[in-house]
């Protein structure tokens, strides 16, 4: 998968995705500010969520557009995504923005019409967002358009993966990556269950990650180790901003932190290798070797108690102990010398 000028594949640094959505308070310079910032974090894009409050749902004020459950509990649907949504007219300058720090910028289109916005400023990717991935339609649509898409798995069961990825399918783009997502606004840590991330990758042979609204980098550092290679996570410029959102976002420092410990966790992770590196090898002077621990004259018996194994490693090899002890000794020694291969 090619997003911008980032490649990612399965050997790749994780790409790692921060999540605009509400945080900018209605503000474009707030929103501005926040791309500044999250280029400062390491960050190697900016996501935005392309809607209006028509094109999410309708004006109504029956229960069922009451939401329940969440950190939005007894909000209209209508007026959340009022207050929300980032307006059409910003994304110009919010792309341009980007551009400007060497940040990718795209974004989750929730309608046609959003998508066919994006395209007009040659979004280099899309994203479905976890409650769209059951819109086949929408699917369908997206993947027309040949970009690369990553589709959040939040709410979907398997047949809902699978019917997701064949929509892409059958419009000749498998282009395709797939995030573990906890639709949990936040998510409990308990219910994050990144051994999914590596399944996802085995199963349908995709680029895998997470989509993440855990507190916290946690989470993110345990899906690099089961081999996420992107990574999303909600940003605000700072907790003050106070949009919808806020609760599970990371601010600046938080942020910062959990690309540091993305990095630190994809260095650790490595590669199989039984060869030692050059710091290691002279570690083992450290290691056990073969010793005389009590003078022993010419023609007396190594024994348990004038032979031992101990620390450091100029001496015979352990594995020879065995072979010591009973034996003659040739010439004399001194408490301290080393076995070798000669004695």
């Amino acid at each position: 998968m090619k997003i911008d000028n980032f490649n990612i594949t399965k050997e790749s640094p994780v790409f790692i995705i921060a999540e605009l959505s509400a945080n900018h308070n209605g503000s474009l310079e707030t929103a501005i500010e926040t791309i500044k910032a999250a280029k400062r974090t390491g960050a190697d894009a900016i996501k935005l969520q392309t809607y209006t409050a028509d094109t999410m749902t309708i004006d109504c004020e029956k229960d069922d557009f009451k939401i329940k459950g969440t950190v939005w509990d007894g909000k209209n649907l209508y007026k959340l995504y009022q207050e929300a949504y980032t307006p059409w007219e910003w994304h110009e300058a919010l792309f341009k923005a980007a551009a400007e720090e060497g940040l990718v910028c795209f974004s989750s289109p929730f309608d046609k019409t959003a998508v066919d916005f994006l395209e007009n400023l040659n979004a280099p990717a899309y994203k479905i967002a976890s409650f769209e991935i059951t819109d086949i339609p929408l699917i369908e649509y997206v993947a027309s358009k040949g970009k690369p898409v990553i589709l959040s798995t939040g709410i979907a069961e398997k047949e809902d993966i699978e019917l997701a990825l064949d929509a892409c399918k059958r419009m000749g783009n498998n282009d395709i990556a797939l995030l573990k997502c906890t639709s949990s606004y936040p998510a409990p840590i308990e219910e994050a269950n990144m051994v999914m991330v590596k399944d996802l990758a085995e199963r349908y042979n995709v680029i895998s990650g997470l989509s993440d609204h855990t507190m916290g980098s946690t989470v993110p550092i345990v899906a690099t180790c089961f081999g996420a290679k992107i990574i999303e996570k909600h940003f605000i410029l700072n907790h003050s901003v106070g949009e919808a959102d806020a609760s599970f976002s990371l601010d600046e420092k938080e942020f910062t932190e959990m690309v540091t410990a993305v990095r630190e966790a994809e260095k650790a992770i490595g590669k199989v290798n039984y060869s030692l590196t050059e710091k290691q090898k002279k570690g083992k002077v450290f290691s056990r070797s073969l010793y005389v621990v009590k003078d022993i004259k010419k023609g007396e018996k190594f024994t348990h108690e004038n032979v031992k194994s101990i620390r450091p490693g100029f001496g015979l090899h352990p594995k020879h102990y065995n072979e010591i002890i009973g034996n003659t000794a040739k010439k004399s020694f001194n408490k301290g010398d080393r076995m070798d291969p000669l004695n």
